[in-house]
């Protein structure tokens, strides 16, 4: 079954200072969707919006899971999760005090992925290598990459239909930014994921987008239909890709 996320007219603030204003987007089932943007302009707060973290002003955001639709403003981040909804955090965020393994069983946290934790587990190890090499390792002194990887497992481990990227690319060398693009679209074309990407590195983004919006001030500045769309918009080429 299609597994979909909709934001309308979605309004976010913390306290005085209004970060979001109108966002409306849509991710289908089974799209890699990108929300393009430099820093300051929005695309956390979105997805922590969707995630349930913080709490918009107004407007609805729905997902469609597994046939049934669900009302996520004003559910807790754990009634989200276990709905089946994945978020790797900006800066991956992973307790750098616990190994590769125990990050990756911390992630298993929904009862629905706890039945298949094993199988999971043994996903990342085949999908991810270099996490089998090092599961005894502190997850804090691996390296940038690395800990993208571990990441991206961790939310895999979920058992997810919908899976929310923030920022992959910050922190990594150019080649490793590719590699990681390259692995959200293998994971998102194996499970048949539903991806919402928030990335300011548009031209990796781009590689892999079905379509996408841009946001400018909290606000959708441009929704392009599909990737060739937005590649050729004139203000995108101007001011984002310096073309």
């Amino acid at each position: 079954m299609a597994n979909s996320l909709t934001v309308e007219n979605v309004d976010a603030a913390y306290g005085a200072v209004r970060v979001l204003e109108g966002v409306s987007l849509r991710v289908g089932g089974g799209e890699t969707v990108v929300l393009l943007g430099t820093n300051g302009n929005g695309k956390s707060t979105l997805m922590k919006c969707v995630m349930g973290i913080v709490r918009p002003r107004s407007g609805r955001i729905t997902a469609e899971i597994d046939g049934a639709t669900h009302e996520l403003v004003g559910r807790t981040t754990e009634q989200i999760v276990d709905l089946g909804i994945a978020l790797v955090p900006e800066g991956r965020r992973l307790f750098p005090r616990l190994t590769v393994e125990e990050n990756l069983l911390l992630g298993a946290f929904r009862p629905k992925a706890r039945a298949t934790l094993k199988s999971n587990l043994a996903f990342c190890f085949e999908c991810f290598p270099r996490l089998a090499e090092r599961r005894r390792q502190l997850a804090g002194s691996m390296s940038g990459g690395e800990q993208q990887m571990l990441a991206l497992g961790r939310a895999l481990m979920l058992d997810p239909r919908i899976i929310l990227i923030d920022e992959p690319s910050v922190g990594l060398a150019p080649i490793l930014v590719s590699r990681t693009i390259d692995k959200i679209k293998e994971l998102k074309d194996r499970f048949q994921l539903t991806v919402l990407m928030a990335e300011q590195n548009f031209p990796q983004a781009l590689r892999i987008a079905d379509r996408g919006y841009v946001i400018v001030h909290g606000q959708i500045a441009f929704e392009g239909r599909s990737s060739d769309e937005l590649n050729n918009n004139e203000l995108i080429r101007k001011f984002y890709l310096g073309l």
